[in-house]
């Protein structure tokens, strides 16, 4: 295999193969260097194997890092709809399903990396397997790879090598000395999208609960953050969607020695008088017969009722009609408020991705190229942005790499007085 390249990207994953795609298109001979033994295995992991890639709902709101906004050049370029002509172009009928959550029809993650890797296929990107990279250098006006299969050389290079998040998978941080070594500042890395631990003992008694509710996070008594929906109770914790959502900010608040609090509502559809009214009608009006137990069968799982009332300080054999008003108001406070304490996440190892990376002050958001080292970029993950659940993740890394690709490419062209202007760069998909 030819050891010299225009570009090498360390990294085959989402972002490193859509970043090989676009160069190879622009006519770029194209090098990954992946150090596992397959590509995109973090992709083939997403959605639970059904790969949730982009959503319809777009915008600063969605993404999280040091500056969000950074996103936007990026997405300006190639966003929801450049990712679905892309994709369906080579293959994958893109489903809209729950409201804007795109999956591909296949309902299966392995027909993306099946698609993509086809294309590298057809467009000559030749990928390297289970390359163990030493250090990358700046050579001239180019890079040397130092590896264990010897040297390689490019004109360009493009770092797509993931954050710390699902090591199983290549997301293992091995890229941060080369950042580190070429100057870059990183943020403070944490795990994200990841289940939350309390201490409360009483999670054991709720552990295997789904119930629909909401969270609130709090560090420091301030509210920092908000999710709804489907909360799954752990004997370690809370996880879910609602609780993933949120997770960055714990992961963070505790990183700096903060108190971390959340608060579980599980009548968040109700005010809180409402809420006060509902039980007063099961107790008071419809209790006749029953106890403080057996009032609440039917709105919330056998065992969740059994932690509320204990919270409550209410006796499960109490008559309920015999409950006081007073009762019945802590035993709803419990309900839209029942607190965790959080004393950590369940890691990198478990987590969907990572929050901070390479900081975006020093990346042109236009190219995605090192605003300190010419001729470096960067793509996905590596980089200090991170979606919401819901494909924001997997739609950042679509968008950067096809950025970083492009502006890698067009850059070689316009250097080699080719048909691209030195605005062709930033050119869009359209």
């Amino acid at each position: 295999m030819s050891r010299t390249f225009d570009i090498i990207i360390v990294g085959a994953g989402a972002s490193g193969l859509t970043a090989a795609i676009q160069a190879a298109r622009n006519g770029a001979e194209v090098l990954i260097l992946e150090h596992m033994d397959k590509a995109g295995k973090k992709l083939l992991a997403t959605g639970n194997g059904k790969c949730n890639f982009t959503n319809e709902k777009q915008g600063i709101a969605y993404y999280n890092g040091k500056n969000p906004a950074f996103v936007l050049p990026v997405l300006k370029q190639f966003g929801l709809r450049e990712t679905l002509d892309f994709f369906q172009e080579l293959g994958i009928y893109p489903r809209n399903k729950r409201g804007g959550y795109y999956y591909p029809a296949s309902g299966q993650a392995a027909s993306m990396v099946e698609i993509l890797l086809m294309e590298c296929k057809r467009l000559h990107v030749r990928i390297g397997y289970n390359v163990g990279i030493r250090k990358i250098c700046r050579d001239g006006n180019g890079f040397t790879f130092h590896t264990k299969q010897g040297f390689f050389y490019s004109q360009r290079c493009i770092l797509a090598t993931g954050g710390k998040s699902a090591r199983k998978t290549g997301s293992d941080g091995s890229s941060i000395q080369y950042i580190v070594d070429f100057g870059h500042k990183l943020t403070d890395i944490v795990p994200a999208l990841v289940q939350l631990h309390g201490k409360q003992s009483f999670l054991k008694e709720i552990a295997g609960i789904r119930a629909d509710g909401s969270i609130q996070l709090y560090i420091e008594n301030e509210k920092i953050a908000e999710d709804t929906g489907e909360l799954q109770l752990t004997e370690c914790g809370v996880s879910g969607i609602p609780a993933f959502q949120v997770s960055r900010h714990a992961a963070y608040g505790l990183l700096y020695g903060k108190q971390v609090r959340v608060s579980l509502n599980f009548l968040p559809e109700l005010s809180a008088k409402e809420a006060n009214e509902l039980l007063k009608q099961r107790f008071s009006v419809n209790g006749r017969g029953k106890n403080a137990a057996q009032a609440l069968i039917g709105l919330f799982p056998q065992k969740l009722n059994s932690v509320l009332l204990q919270e409550a300080r209410l006796l499960p054999e109490k008559a309920a009609q015999d409950c006081t008003q007073q009762e019945i108001q802590t035993l709803t406070e419990r309900i839209q408020s029942l607190w965790l304490d959080i004393t950590g996440t369940k890691g990198f190892d478990h987590a969907q991705v990572t929050a901070g990376g390479v900081d975006t002050c020093e990346i042109n958001p236009q190219t995605m190229e090192s605003l300190l080292v010419p001729r470096l970029y960067f793509a996905g993950e590596v980089v200090d942005v991170d979606g919401l659940c819901g494909g924001y993740n997997l739609q950042w890394a679509w968008s950067s790499g096809y950025v970083a690709g492009n502006a890698a490419s067009a850059s070689i062209r316009t250097n080699q007085g080719g048909n691209y202007d030195s605005n062709s760069a930033v050119k869009t998909a359209n």
